[in-house]
């Protein structure tokens, strides 16, 4: 299988079993921005007790091979169950739980169904401002990079920037917001 047929199974399967989810990662920036390789496929994912993560890590079962036990996200604290694909060559596959984090929540709420040109298809995806946010906060390399991406392609004066700015004042990274405008080139 490739990352693609992986991808699309892990969405359709969500759909099919109604867990509400998003997109994350290098396939959400990779929609608003400049797509990038990747190994992995990350989802936000409810942790209804009736729609949530455990009945999706069960259905996927003949396709992932998902670690007993969850590791915890050092940014919000929330938890992420990793598993690998049985294919040849293996994916990474990220379910994030949906936790009390404020940003996470506005996030979700906002997600809404778009077009995916690495998947031709549509998924549920957060807000291009919302993939900035999350990408700053994170801030790790490729994140900063991929940041960049999503604010070089879609342009700040198309979004949404007060929002930006209040959630990365929130999460004081208002200086990495900074940088990566002014290495923006003129328009």
């Amino acid at each position: 299988m490739t990352l693609l047929e992986i991808a699309c199974a892990v969405f359709d399967r969500a759909e099919k079993l109604e867990v509400p989810h998003m997109v994350v990662g290098a396939i959400a920036s990779g929609a608003y921005g400049i797509a990038r390789a990747t190994r992995d496929v990350d989802l936000l994912v409810s942790i209804d007790p009736i729609l949530g993560i455990r009945r999706l890590m069960d259905d996927l079962g003949d396709l992932v091979a998902f670690e007993h036990q969850a590791q915890f996200d050092t940014i919000t604290w929330g938890r992420r169950w990793v598993g690998r694909s049985n294919s040849s060559p293996p994916f990474t596959v990220e379910l994030f739980e949906l936790q009390d984090d404020p940003f996470c929540a506005s996030e979700f709420s906002r997600r809404g169904l778009r077009f995916v040109p690495i998947l031709n298809r549509e998924a549920w995806l957060p807000t291009a401002e919302d993939v900035v946010i999350q990408k700053i906060r994170w801030g790790r390399g490729k994140d900063i990079e991929d940041a960049r991406n999503v604010l070089a392609v879609q342009g700040p004066e198309t979004l949404d920037m007060a929002y930006i700015e209040n959630w990365c004042a929130a999460h004081e990274t208002t200086q990495r917001l900074e940088d990566i405008l002014a290495s923006l080139p003129p328009l």
